[in-house]
């Protein structure tokens, strides 16, 4: 069983036991001490219940679980234990945890003291609305004052809080069925969390406007609480039985398929180097190599690139952290010396100033940084011949927050992460109910501007919300993380191409979902199921996306997209299967040939059985 962990996930680590709580009608998920998947006749309710500790860093504190005690009977459930939170510094926040279930109705409270000053981002109640079926439907907000404000989810993903000063919501799930949530014990307020293409409108404790990070103080308790109620009539619809094979509906489209782009990295030369004949294995178009002068990037980091793209003969986009800190004309004009110096010949040039790196939340103020009109224009100057990039080198976050003049680029560009706040196997996979949103919040932003995503990987490159991302050598499921191990497995093949199907037909001119080597590379290292050397299995999937680069894309909407995604050309079906169980999928006419993507072969059959995390090319 190892052995097939291991190959899933490149890891041998398994994710926290789950159980199962019901109540009538009423189910939901007890993992890793938190309540998840809050469901009510089979429609989900809550994506999640969970009381959280984030370090300075908002990096999490992992709880150290002692005393449970889960009691079930007909009548409901409860689930008591004591958790201690241990922050960097050593300071402990210990926490008495109580949970109540019964047949309409769910109670979640938290009684937490510290022994010593706590330094903290955040510390308590998180609830996390579901996106699907919610986004753009009517929602009513109770306020501190009582007053109630009748409003609608968010459709398109903006910067700030939707909701502010909530002590309830309430919604609708379904057909005769709505929930009301109520928040205690502190000011609570609402993020998008799309921004950061997690699937869940997300409801916290203390204000973005608050300073963070900030202490809690020692021997003075404070209680925070959950309360959730559901309202339904007697006849209110079960939810659609989720055992049915999936089915596909395909329709034409003006879009075609992105090129695909490989990131290089400076610390990673000597890998990339020997490693650069899978550039052509995956049908790779660009290079999309990182500069950052800040760090210590020079002149040797531009010839190393100079050489891998003269032995490709790859197009070059120079990603360049831009330090601002001196004439930004001689700052340019340096760096086009130094291109010139290496031989580098580039297609593009990507610049973001060093600073916005770092995220600024709404309400907070903005670091000192020179226009990005004056940014654009220098650049320019220094590299009149060159395409000009503009963006985040962050995440759309970011982009979000501080929106670039789409007028002075060529293309706009960012990255994505899905781990910044939860880094469990369903979280990670329900971050494509969000990238659809984010795409889509692009285009209504910059119309049709060129449009680049990536370098996006499973790992984090960069950590705009703390001082670092979190090291993670011993392979585990992190948020955050530098390295994540499932890049290696069946799994990160499957977000590849789940990932590439989301935003198919967005119009992208370039989607670039791997470095060439190291830690988020299309090689393997030491220690994995591939001999070192060899193609990780998202390489195979990238090697099918690469081929169809310039190509028609149709559409692919499948009955059940929290399980099978899927992206299609004129004769060519690439499906995706994005949980831990087998899928039987309809196709939508009889193929030529079906093949596992990265194995063999599979009988050519209308139905197609995708394995765990699996992916598949059906010849139409």
């Amino acid at each position: 069983m190892s052995g097939d962990l291991l190959r899933l996930y490149g890891t041998n680590e398994r994710e926290p036991d789950s159980r199962t709580l019901v109540a009538g009608d009423l189910s939901v998920v007890l993992q890793d001490s938190n309540l998840r998947t809050l469901r009510y006749r089979g429609h989900e309710v809550l994506r999640g219940v969970a009381f959280l500790v984030r370090d300075k860093d908002w990096g999490t504190c992992g709880a150290a679980i002692n005393d449970l005690e889960v009691r079930a009977t007909d009548a409901g459930f409860s689930v008591t234990y004591k958790a201690r939170f241990t922050a960097p510094d050593g300071a402990n926040l210990d926490c008495a945890i109580a949970i109540s279930g019964a047949a309409k109705t769910v109670a979640f409270s938290a009684d937490c003291v510290s022994d010593a000053p706590f330094e903290t981002a955040r510390a308590g109640f998180v609830v996390l609305h579901p996106v699907a079926g919610v986004a753009g439907q009517p929602v009513s907000v109770r306020h501190g004052d009582g007053s109630v404000e009748h409003a609608h989810w968010p459709e398109r993903i903006e910067p700030w809080q939707p909701f502010m000063d909530i002590s309830a919501i309430t919604h609708q799930v379904a057909r005769g069925v709505s929930a009301v949530t109520q928040f205690v014990g502190d000011i609570f307020e609402m993020e998008d969390q799309r921004n950061w293409t997690d699937g869940s409108y997300k409801t916290y404790v203390r204000p973005l406007a608050l300073p963070w990070p900030y202490r809690i103080a020692p021997h003075e308790p404070f209680t925070q609480k959950v309360l959730v109620e559901i309202q339904s009539v007697d006849d209110a619809g079960v939810a659609k039985d989720n055992s049915d094979a999936v089915t596909l509906t395909l329709s034409r489209t003006d879009r075609r398929f992105p090129e695909i782009g490989v990131g290089l990295r400076p610390e990673c030369l000597v890998e990339e180097r020997s490693a650069f004949g899978a550039l052509e294995t995956v049908g790779a178009r660009h290079l999309i190599a990182h500069f950052d002068p800040g760090a210590g990037h020079g002149l040797p980091t531009l010839k190393g690139y100079a050489d891998i793209a003269e032995k490709s003969g790859l197009k070059v986009t120079l990603e360049v952290a831009v330090a601002c800190q001196r004439s930004l004309d001689e700052e340019m004009s340096e760096l086009a010396s130094l291109v010139r110096e290496a031989g580098l010949s580039l297609e593009s040039l990507f610049v973001c100033p060093s600073v916005d790196r770092q995220s600024t939340p709404p309400g907070s103020a903005w670091p000192e940084c020179p226009p990005l009109e004056d940014v654009y224009a220098a650049a320019r100057t220094a590299f009149p011949n060159v395409r000009l990039g503009g963006g985040m080198m962050s995440y759309f976050t970011e982009l979000n927050r501080k929106r670039v003049p789409g007028n002075l680029i060529d293309y706009v560009s960012h990255c994505t992460n899905p781990i910044v706040h939860a880094a469990d196997d369903l979280s990670v996979m329900q971050t494509f109910e969000a990238l659809r949103y984010v795409a889509g919040s692009v285009r209504a932003l910059y119309g049709e501007t060129p449009y680049r995503i990536g370098p996006s990987t499973i790992a984090m490159r960069q950590n705009p919300y703390g001082s670092a991302t979190k090291e993670n050598s011993a392979g585990k499921r992190i948020p955050m993380a530098s390295v994540d191990p499932r890049h290696n497995g069946q799994f990160g093949a499957a977000w590849t191409m789940a990932y590439a199907a989301t935003v198919a037909t967005t119009g992208l001119e370039v989607l670039t979902l791997s470095t060439l080597a190291g830690p988020c590379g299309l090689v393997a290292g030491a220690g994995e199921v591939m001999a070192p050397g060899e193609l990780r299995p998202l390489a195979h999937v990238l090697a099918r996306l690469g081929a169809l680069a310039g190509h028609n894309v149709r559409s692919v909407e499948t009955s059940r997209p929290d399980a099978v995604l899927g992206l299609a050309s004129d004769r060519v079906i690439l499906l995706a299967n994005i949980t831990p169980e087998p899928q039987t999928v309809v196709l939508p006419s009889p193929p030529r040939q079906v093949s596992l993507i990265g194995g063999g072969g599979l009988p050519a059959d209308e139905q197609v059985v995708l394995p765990s995390y699996g992916c598949v090319e059906a010849v139409l």
